[in-house]
């Protein structure tokens, strides 16, 4: 047996945190649509269901399912 001490594991790397703090920006600002889109929805919910609107709503949801991986994506531990 040898007295070797094991291979020092590899560094993480870490996000500049200037980086970080922009990404969670945009993240929250990409979430802005989604929860206009929600409140639309309450306001609206009396009314008739456009196609157009419909579309609208899908298109802000995805947006802002876009800013919770951004900032979901900042805030890891090993950012690839």
């Amino acid at each position: 047996m040898s007295d070797q001490a094991p291979p020092p594991l590899p560094s993480q790397r870490r996000m500049d945190p200037v980086l970080m703090v922009l990404l969670i920006l945009g993240g929250i600002i990409l979430l802005l649509p989604g929860l206009c889109s929600l409140a639309a929805i309450v306001i609206l919910a009396g009314g008739g269901l456009d196609g157009r609107l419909l579309l609208l709503w899908l298109f802000c949801f995805a947006l802002s399912a876009w800013g919770i991986w951004l900032i979901r994506w900042a805030v890891r531990k090993d950012p690839v």
